[in-house]
């Protein structure tokens, strides 16, 4: 087999990932592997590097993009279809991620923080998911319920306890994430704790936490005293 150096530049990524592992390879020549081949100007390492340029050789925000805004980024040579390879092999590493820290039943708030940091904290606008839990403190089911900045309109607390009583849950835990990294929770993220929490008492169901999750870490609202 002719040496690395010998093979056509768009090639040597896969070759050098052959020969010597996955740990061997830069990020832009992970990256080139799935955009495949450059242009007549730009090698597919060349590209690489202009998308990682372009999200401040910052994975964890090149994760956060949908295809629409790699495309938008206007990098030549990177079309739909790279795209759509770069957006997909990006997803299956949260996803693996989140496969490895999934549990079944929170024993602490540092249990279901992994599981719902891996999940949301990748996402680019605020979501506030809900995690519904048996009397056994098993996860029964997890569900986004608004997407956008936290208000008391936006987050219905109906749809929460009405959600809540379908599946037979007699404890929740909140989430939202912070894509701003910032993981002090608001005033509106207080009150909207309170009145959640208040409203689930009347239904004999426990507000058990609430998380916020970003790249930096996690939050607790129990752990904090707040509940």
């Amino acid at each position: 087999m002719a040496a690395i150096k010998e093979w056509n530049e768009d090639d040597r990524p896969r070759e050098k990932l052959y020969l010597k592992g996955t740990e061997a390879l830069s990020n832009s020549e992970l990256l080139a592997i799935l955009i495949n081949n450059g242009t007549r100007d730009k090698s597919a390492v060349e590209l690489a590097k202009e998308l990682l340029y372009k999200n401040n050789n910052d994975l964890k925000r090149l994760g956060r993009l949908s295809v629409k805004e790699i495309l938008q980024l206007n990098i030549k040579g990177i079309g739909v279809a790279k795209a759509v390879s770069i957006a997909a092999a990006l997803e299956l590493g949260i996803r693996r991620d989140v496969a490895e820290k999934n549990i079944s039943i929170i024993k602490t708030s540092k249990d279901i923080a992994a599981f719902l940091k891996a999940k949301f904290q990748h996402q680019s606008k605020e979501v506030f998911v809900v995690v519904y839990l048996n009397n056994s403190n098993k996860i029964i089911h997890h569900e986004i319920v608004s997407e956008g900045g936290i208000t008391s309109t936006i987050v219905d607390t109906r749809i929460i306890l009405k959600n809540a009583l379908s599946h037979n849950a007699v404890g929740i835990v909140l989430c939202h994430n912070h894509p701003s990294g910032n993981l002090e929770p608001s005033n509106a993220d207080k009150q909207i704790t309170e009145k959640i929490k208040q409203a689930a008492k009347l239904l004999d169901i426990q507000l058990i936490d609430h998380i916020i999750v970003s790249d930096e870490g996690y939050y607790s609202f129990a752990d904090n005293g707040f509940l």
